[in-house]
């Protein structure tokens, strides 16, 4: 199968990762981590680029999640329980816009993987690594992952030293609390606020 247009372009430059050492298996492994290792950062610059740019509207969800929270501790204050189910419920909406936006840009993270693996389908579709000790072997998507698994890993234990990432991630860990703070006020007795009694009706 022919290399797409692009494919061509690049493959000079990544099959060069392959070829440094002249062991077969150690370039396989070294370049196939230095390809997991630029689909990592651009996925997390990616996540970035678009958390900035609609960040104005996560704030405006954020503010909308804050402002039936305090009304619906205000209902409960007030013994008003039909009104707290009611503001809570529609906190709870734009709290769940609010997580699966925010699910939904950590999911842009995984559109660069798909990338070196095109590329290695056809450079590698026939290799393949058995476990020692298995029947079983990996081909080039399963080592690909391993080694992108790893990256991951590693990257999140640097990236708070990089200031760019550092910065955006603060800003992220700032939601996550405000989130994990707003959900876990959804339980009253949590929070220690103990509603008001309803009044009750005469039945004279």
């Amino acid at each position: 199968m022919e290399m797409p247009w692009i494919f061509l372009k690049l493959d000079p430059y990544l099959i060069w990762l392959y070829r440094i050492t002249g062991y077969a298996w150690v370039d396989f492994f070294f370049g196939t981590l230095v390809l997991a290792f630029i689909a990592v950062i651009i996925g997390e610059f990616t996540i970035s680029l678009l958390f900035l740019a609609i960040r104005n509207h996560i704030d405006r969800i954020n503010a909308e999640v804050d402002r039936y929270y305090q009304l619906s501790i205000e209902a409960l204050k007030a013994g008003d329980k039909e009104t707290y189910r009611s503001v809570n419920k529609l906190g709870n909406d734009a709290f769940g816009k609010s997580f699966f936006l925010q699910l939904g840009l950590s999911a842009a993270r995984l559109w660069p993987v798909f990338i070196p693996l095109a590329w290695m389908q056809h450079r590698f579709a026939g290799v393949e690594f058995p476990i020692p000790l298995t029947s079983i072997s990996l081909g080039y998507m399963g080592v690909f992952i391993l080694l992108y698994i790893g990256a991951f890993l590693a990257f999140k234990r640097i990236k708070r030293r990089l200031p760019y990432f550092r910065r955006i991630q603060e800003i992220l860990d700032s939601y996550k609390k405000d989130r994990d703070r707003l959900k876990n006020s959804s339980n009253p007795e949590a929070m220690g606020i103990t509603a008001s009694p309803l009044p009750t009706q005469s039945r004279d």
